[in-house]
């Protein structure tokens, strides 16, 4: 049985309520959800404490929390898990704004950040500011169109190619390409008017 099937059944019995299957489901993903940490972290220098593992243990703990989810699929699960390393991510970042209250001022946002679809491009610790304005961003474009919001959430914080986003999302791989561009439009719209 091909490891697509595997995790379609590992998602059809958590859905008939098989409390083993998010232990199955998570061996069979376990290496993808470690390849997408490893992109988000692959700027990051020694001197932070979120590592891959923890970004995926973290991931685990919150995608085995999702009780509310019909999983339908290998690509919707995907999804879920780019909004799931999104949320982690951003959870990071806040914990690190936190810790530099009093410190120095605000830096501008980074817009560079979004010119490709490469979060690694610089370290959490030091684009902790331009992901708290993407993510709030990024809500407002959930706001109002849904799907684009879910294209830069699988692109940019799961690192999914056109391919894999596709798959996600349900949709060709041309209007994820045409998603893209409208959605890191939108979003360079919104962050240039950012008064950071």
């Amino acid at each position: 049985m091909s490891e697509r099937h595997e995790i379609t059944d590992a998602l059809a019995a958590l859905n008939s309520g098989a409390s083993e299957a998010i232990e199955h489901l998570i061996s069979l993903v376990y290496r993808e959800l470690k390849r997408i940490a490893h992109r988000q972290l692959a700027g990051e220098g020694g001197g932070h404490t979120l590592s891959t593992t923890a970004v995926v243990h973290e991931a685990y703990l919150r995608l085995a929390a999702q009780s509310r989810v019909e999983w339908v699929g290998r690509g919707q699960f995907f999804a879920v898990a780019a909004r799931v390393m999104r949320r982690v991510l951003i959870d990071y970042a806040r914990q690190h704004q936190a810790s530099r209250r009093g410190g120095r001022g605000r830096s501008r946002v980074a817009l560079e950040v979004l010119e490709h679809a490469d979060p690694s491009a610089i370290s959490i610790p030091e684009r902790a500011e331009s992901l708290l304005a993407l993510d709030e961003a990024l809500d407002s474009l959930h706001r109002v169109d849904e799907r684009l919001a879910q294209v830069v959430e699988c692109r940019f914080f799961a690192g999914l190619d056109e391919v894999e986003t596709a798959e996600a999302l349900g949709v060709s791989q041309r209007t994820v390409s045409r998603d893209w561009r409208m959605a890191r439009a939108w979003l360079f719209e919104a962050l240039s008017d950012d008064p950071a």
